[in-house]
C-alpha cells in the first residue's frame, strides 16, 4: 500500500487497555468512555515519545454514539489526554469495525499525504452506554425503502450467527471446543506475559477481566441457547440452536490507540517502525447472515495485495461468534493453527468501537514475539460488512 510519491504507512507504536467486563460491576465500569479513550492516547504518546502538537488528527471508533459516548468522543478524549486544543479528531462507525476502519483511515490519509502523523484507535464501554441504546423508542433508523426490500425483515445478530452454525453444519460441540481453546490461549498468553506489552493498566485492572482460565467443552455444554426465539424458530427451522454466552464474545468496555506514519518521518524522529499497513479492504454482505463478510474480505484483501493464504503467517479473526471463525476457516481454507494465537474476542472480550484496534495492537505484538512476517486482520460488522488489513513486520 504505497502513494503514487512513494508515500507509506506504518505503525510505530500500539497500546490498549486491560478489557472489562461490560456491565455494572466491571472494573471498568466506573471510568468514562472520553477517559477511558484519554487513557489509551496518553499512553501511546508516553511510550512512543511523539509531540502530541505533531498528530494532525485522531480518528476513533465507537459504534453506541449516545449518552457517555456522543458529542465525538474523539475530540473530546484527546483535549482530556491533554493535547493542544490545534488537534482536531472525529469518531466513525462502522460497527464491529469501527476502529479498523479508523486504522484504513489513517493509513490512507498518510499515504495520500493530508497526515504526516495520525493516531487512530477505539473505545467502548458497553457497561455505561448499553448495546443498541442509540436507537430511540418510536425511531426508525432503516426508513421504509429498506423495509421494502427487505420485506421479510432482518434479524439480530445472534440469530445471525445461529443461521451460519446452520448453512455450515457447525455442531455445538465443535462451536464449543473452539471457544474453550480461545480461553485456554488467552489465559496462557496472559500467564506468560506476552500482552503485557501492549496493556496499559486503568482503574486497579492489570490483565483482561473475562478470561475465564479452565474452561473446558463440558462446563460450557451446560449453558443454555441465548437467542431462542418462537417467531424466529418458526420462520427459521434450520436452526439447531446451538449459540450460548459461552460461544459469544461478551459485553466488554475498553479502548485502544495506535500511532500511524511514514518511514521517512519515523526515520526522523528515530521511531522504529513495527509493522507496515500494507493493504486494507471493505465488503458488504448479506445483511440476513450479516456476519460472513470476514469471507470475501480474506478473498478480496489477499487478491489487492498480491498474496495467497500460505504467504500469511498470523491470522486475527474477530471472534463475534465462534461459528463465525469456523466458517470463515472451512470457506477460505486457512489455517486455524494460525489463527488468533493468543485467543480472541470469546475469551479476551469484544468492546465493539475499541475490538479494530484491540486486535490491531495483538496481532503487532504476536508478529514481533514470533519473527514473523505477514498478519492478516479481519473482522464482520452489523449490518453485513467486514473489514480486512494485512499488515507486514518490519
Amino acid at each position: 500500500m504505497a502513494g503514487c510519491s512513494g508515500r507509506d504507512a506504518v505503525i510505530v507504536g500500539a497500546v490498549r487497555t486491560p478489557v472489562g467486563k461490560g456491565k455494572p460491576g466491571g472494573a471498568l465500569h466506573s471510568v468514562l468512555p472520553a477517559d477511558l479513550l484519554a487513557h489509551s492516547l496518553s499512553e501511546l504518546v508516553a511510550r512512543t515519545g511523539v509531540d502530541p502538537a505533531e498528530v494532525d488528527d485522531v480518528i476513533a471508533g465507537a459504534v453506541t454514539q449516545v449518552g457517555d459516548q456522543a458529542v465525538n468522543i474523539a475530540r473530546n478524549a484527546l483535549l482530556g489526554a491533554g493535547f493542544p486544543e490545534s488537534v482536531p479528531g472525529t469518531t466513525v462507525d462502522r460497527q464491529c469495525g469501527s476502529s479498523q476502519q479508523a486504522i484504513s483511515f489513517a493509513a490512507q490519509g498518510v499515504i495520500a499525504g493530508a497526515y504526516d502523523v495520525v493516531i487512530a484507535g477505539g473505545v467502548e464501554s458497553m457497561s455505561r452506554v448499553p448495546m443498541g441504546s442509540s436507537v430511540l423508542p418510536g425511531s426508525d433508523p432503516f426508513g421504509t425503502r429498506f423495509a421494502e426490500r427487505y420485506s421479510e425483515g432482518l434479524v439480530p445478530q445472534g440469530i445471525s450467527a445461529e443461521l451460519i452454525a446452520a448453512r455450515w453444519g457447525l455442531s455445538r460441540t465443535e462451536l464449543d471446543e473452539f471457544s474453550a481453546a480461545s480461553h485456554e490461549k488467552a489465559a496462557r498468553a496472559t500467564k506468560d506475559g506476552l500482552f503485557d506489552n501492549e496493556l496499559a493498566p486503568i482503574a486497579g485492572l492489570q490483565y483482561d477481566e473475562i478470561i475465564r482460565p479452565g474452561t473446558t467443552v463440558d462446563t460450557l455444554a451446560g449453558l443454555k441457547p441465548a437467542f431462542y426465539n418462537e417467531a424466529y424458530a418458526a420462520r427459521f427451522p434450520q436452526i439447531k440452536w446451538e449459540i450460548t454466552p459461552g460461544n459469544s464474545s461478551p459485553l466488554s468496555d475498553g479502548s485502544a490507540a495506535v500511532l500511524i506514519t511514514t518511514s521517512d518521518v519515523a526515520r526522523r524522529h528515530g521511531w522504529k517502525p513495527l509493522a507496515r499497513i500494507h493493504t486494507t479492504t471493505v465488503v458488504g454482505s448479506d445483511p440476513l447472515y450479516m456476519l460472513t463478510g470476514v469471507i470475501p474480505a480474506t478473498e478480496k484483501v489477499l487478491r489487492k495485495a498480491g498474496l495467497t493464504l500460505a504467504d500469511i503467517d498470523l491470522f486475527e479473526v474477530n471472534e463475534a461468534f465462534a461459528p463465525v471463525v469456523l466458517s470463515w476457516a472451512r470457506d477460505t481454507g486457512a489455517d486455524l493453527a494460525k489463527t488468533n494465537v493468543n485467543g480472541g474476542a470469546i475469551a479476551i472480550g469484544h468492546p465493539l468501537g475499541a475490538s479494530g484496534a484491540r486486535i490491531m495492537t495483538t496481532l503487532v505484538n504476536a508478529l514481533e514475539q514470533r519473527g514473523a512476517r505477514y498478519g492478516l486482520q479481519t473482522m464482520c460488522e452489523g449490518g453485513g460488512m467486514a473489514n480486512a488489513t494485512i499488515i507486514e513486520r518490519l
